[in-house]
């Protein structure tokens, strides 16, 4: 699976003009699943997504999570944004392929999975739509962006 992880001070996704998710200070998150990919590596790319320090201590030091954040009552959140554009391969020419992504069935049922999990182990999770043509807008923290792969066998 692949993600593209941003700190934010706040962001939201709209559909047709209309806020489905937001936060305010935390990680967007932009999800991609890949052929291939299992629930099981899901599950790492959200315990490696929940405990990426990227956000400052006291001494100006990325040095906490998102969890860190909920923790201490400023309610680090997630938004959960679906995107098969992460697996674009434009290696062969101008326009993209997206053969690497996993079918729409699949891609939905580990992105359910991803959603119902994070919201198991953090209290505010926000998402947009799977499948759905979205706006997302963001004030990047930093700015801050990490991309994240798990591997199958990984």
């Amino acid at each position: 699976m692949l993600a593209l992880i941003q700190r934010v001070r706040r962001a939201s996704v709209s559909i047709d003009g209309s806020v489905v998710g937001q936060i305010g200070a935390g990680l967007l998150v932009l999800l991609c699943a890949e052929q291939g990919d299992t629930p099981a590596q899901a599950d790492k790319l959200l315990a490696k997504i929940l405990k990426l320090r990227i956000f400052s201590d006291a001494q100006g030091k990325m040095n906490r999570c998102v969890q860190d954040l909920d923790g201490e009552g400023l309610h680090g959140g997630l938004l959960l944004v679906s995107q098969f554009t992460l697996a674009a391969d434009t290696t062969g020419g101008n326009r993209p392929s997206f053969t690497q992504a996993a079918a729409p069935d699949v891609g939905r049922a580990l992105y359910e999975h991803f959603v119902q999990q994070a919201r198991s182990a953090h209290s505010a999770v926000a998402t947009g739509v799977f499948a759905a043509d979205m706006q997302v807008e963001l004030v990047n923290d930093g700015p801050v962006t990490i991309p994240m792969r798990v591997a199958a066998g990984a």
